[in-house]
């Protein structure tokens, strides 16, 4: 370890994690104590539907989400003249 805090990781563990230069790294602990060492830059197409078990309705659009929103921010943060149209 660097007098920075900065550590060196073998090339084969860094291979292993698709580790690039700039890329940043988690310590996460583990149940007995230990650490283990997995990558923090996650690419954005390994996001795709892994949400999709969360949701078993169809695909809505982002018109419909933009609807859902506002519709809540409404019911949570009425404005004035909207609390007295209900």
């Amino acid at each position: 370890m660097t007098s920075k805090g900065q550590l060196t990781l073998l090339k084969v563990l860094r291979d292993e994690l698709k580790l690039k230069p700039g890329d940043k790294v988690d310590f996460v602990r583990d149940s007995i104590g230990g650490y283990r060492l997995k990558p923090a830059n996650t690419d954005v197409r390994e996001l795709s539907g892994f949400l999709s078990r969360l949701y078993k309705g169809s695909p809505i659009s982002v018109e419909e989400m933009n609807e859902g929103i506002a519709k809540r921010r409404r019911e949570k943060f009425p404005l004035p003249n909207q609390a007295r149209c209900k």
